[in-house]
């Protein structure tokens, strides 16, 4: 005996299997069990190939939209030269806008490892530098030979999403000349 629910949601009521089957393929569609732990089990009357059709395409858009965030690493020294600390800022920045998170690591190397000072006040200038758009994940922490923070992007932040023109409007294409 089971619970049969038609394809409409409507309850037909509990029944034998064989009638539930019957009735399912007098309407050309397949029986499935949707509830076995429940007294008595419940049954539904389906396409099941459409079900599952319709399932799929529902995970693939919800895995369209997320996004894997993956750690990127920027490394710096405690006396790295104004260019270089830019450069490599701009770069921190650009991870921060494609939503992936960065792990900021300032190496001492030698004598530099008695002044750890140096480290910190470099780690505060990365924080005033990129504080509009990320937040500190993992406070400055000091491990061995490193100092290491993490960053991730603020709520809001981020690539555009891209937008596909408008059926009928073509973009702009650049004529270009060779030579033979």
């Amino acid at each position: 005996m089971v619970r049969v629910i038609s394809a409409n949601g409507d309850q037909l009521g509990v029944m034998a299997i064989s009638d539930a089957l019957r009735t399912a393929r007098e309407l050309e569609l397949d029986l499935v069990e949707v509830a076995p732990t429940a007294r008595p089990p419940v049954c539904r009357i389906m396409d099941f190939g459409k079900f599952k059709y319709e399932t799929a395409k529902k995970d693939q858009k919800a895995r369209k939209k997320q996004h894997l965030s993956v750690v990127k690493e920027v490394k710096l020294r405690p006396r790295v030269e104004k260019h270089d600390f830019e450069f490599k800022m701009r770069h921190a920045r650009d991870f921060l806008e494609e939503r992936d998170k960065v792990k900021i690591t300032c190496q001492f190397r030698g004598r530099e490892l008695s002044h750890p000072e140096l480290g910190y006040q470099l780690m505060e200038r990365v924080i005033a530098m990129l504080g509009d758009i990320a937040t500190v994940e993992q406070k400055v922490g000091q491990e061995g030979r490193f100092l290491t923070m993490m960053l991730a992007a603020k709520p809001g932040v981020g690539a555009a999403p891209k937008t596909k023109p408008e059926e009928g409007s073509e973009a702009p294409q650049a004529d270009v000349a060779r030579k033979e």
